[in-house]
């Protein structure tokens, strides 16, 4: 199976060349003057020539380029209109692409015809960065004291993604951790114990095992207590087991590590096994979320956001990911909006791009701020996630995001095409794979 992973489908295409596209603003005329008085003939006053009043200088064009659906996309217009009726000197205009987001993106970018925001995932930015890309806009946060322009009130580990040798290209506007959502019948069928801060990944495993059933009587599962199929990501159960695919220094990509491979194993055994996780073909047919609405799957690990917690006959809990023998890192996925490097209007995208991201940490869960990323902030962000918010707020302090690279692209390929799936098909252990790949991962760090 090849690279099935929802984050992983973005992460398409090496970017080239950079372009902008708005419009400078056209100048307000003078001011109309009266032609002076020229006395009175006749005993009647003269009427005083005038000129027309002067027209309102004309917004400048902001073009934002995001890869929203239909949905996500009237919302986020909402959003836009009270910024766009906010401002006089700009306007917003959102031009979403949802399929095949990346490869439009690399053709707008290389054609000229890209827009002046752009909404990038975490891979994409020190790539687009390095290459000149896009607008440094490092100089521009120290001047200004809009809250969104706050980088101390930014997680850390999420804000680094928009960063690029020591300098900032874009402001995140979610970081998104994974949290285990479990089917409440489906424990209490089985009698087992609701998920909890004190899981580890062997309670995880045996409760899976215990969850995975033949409820028919075929001699076939047709209930499981898990599913993976290269999501959740694996470098999240490697931070768990103490290692790391990428060194923070960007030096070195350790998978062959003790603890690389303990979380390798740990992957391998479950993915795809009908011990604890459905097939690869079954995942396939019924669809990997889709199974766990269905009441199928006992335990999910999805995104803070997703709407797994609020399915219709469902009774949902959320619970912290189960900690490994290091701890219990989660990853976070993150976004960021980004400037085009050659904008015609710096300053107005500078400006559309603070207001812009204020507005979606107002309405996307998580905000990768620490003022905003509380159990009472989530709940009046998103209101259905109320009874989850708690939940949510206690994986915030362990969630990480990815060490990215200018070549993440090319890494990620060797990842996932040439260590992962033989993982995944079980064609080779970890050990046996990763000093090898290792050696290929690392020809690719700066």
């Amino acid at each position: 199976m090849r690279k099935q992973v929802l984050f992983y489908l973005l992460t398409a295409l090496t970017v080239m060349g950079m372009v902008l596209a708005a419009c400078a603003s056209p100048q307000t005329p003078p001011s109309p003057t009266q032609a002076p008085q020229t006395g009175d003939q006749g005993g009647q006053a003269q009427p005083q020539p005038t000129q027309p009043p002067a027209k309102p200088a004309e917004k400048v064009t902001i073009r934002l380029t995001t890869w929203a659906g239909a949905g996500e996309a009237a919302e986020l217009q909402q959003i836009l209109d009270r910024i766009n009726a906010e401002n006089t000197d700009f306007q917003i205009v959102h031009e979403p692409a949802p399929d095949d987001y990346y490869t439009k993106v690399q053709t707008t970018l290389a054609g000229g015809t890209a827009a002046d925001l752009i909404w990038l995932s975490q891979e994409w930015i020190a790539n687009l960065a390095s290459k000149g890309a896009l607008l440094d806009i490092t100089d521009y946060l120290k001047n200004d004291s809009s809250p969104a322009a706050q980088l101390d009130d930014y997680f850390a580990d999420v804000l680094k993604t928009a960063a690029y040798q020591g300098r900032y290209y874009g402001l995140p506007w979610i970081a998104q951790p994974v949290v285990l959502y479990y089917n409440k019948a489906l424990f209490d069928a089985a009698g087992l114990a609701y998920p909890d801060e004190s899981w580890t990944w062997e309670t995880f495993k045996e409760a899976a095992k215990t969850l995975t059933k033949d409820l028919d009587g075929d001699g076939r599962n047709d209930q499981w207590g898990f599913t993976l199929n290269g999501w959740p990501p694996p470098q999240m159960f490697v931070w768990q087991a103490g290692g790391e695919v990428i060194s923070n220094d960007l030096k070195s990509s350790p998978v062959d590590s003790p603890e690389a491979i303990k979380a390798l194993e740990f992957y391998q055994e479950m993915i795809y096994s009908d011990v604890y996780a459905p097939p690869q073909a079954t995942i396939q047919e019924q669809g990997f979320g889709e199974m766990f609405k269905a009441g199928k799957i006992a335990m999910f690990m999805g995104g803070a956001a997703d709407d797994l917690d609020r399915v219709e006959g469902l009774d949902v809990g959320v619970a912290p990911v189960p900690a490994g023998p290091a701890g219990r890192q989660t990853f976070a996925w993150t976004a960021s909006t980004v400037i085009a490097a050659q904008t015609k209007n710096p300053e107005l995208a500078y400006k559309a791009l603070v207001q812009l991201t204020e507005g979606i940490h107002g309405w996307k869960i998580v905000p990768p701020r620490k003022s905003l990323a509380t159990a009472e902030a989530i709940s009046r962000i998103e209101p259905r996630k109320a009874k989850s918010a708690e939940a949510i707020a206690q994986a915030v302090p362990s969630m990480r995001s990815f060490n990215i690279l200018p070549r993440h692209q090319e890494w990620d390929s060797i990842f996932w095409g040439e260590l992962m799936d033989p993982l995944f098909q079980k064609k080779a252990t970890p050990a046996e794979l990763a000093p090898e790949i290792r050696k290929k991962l690392e020809a690719v760090l700066p």
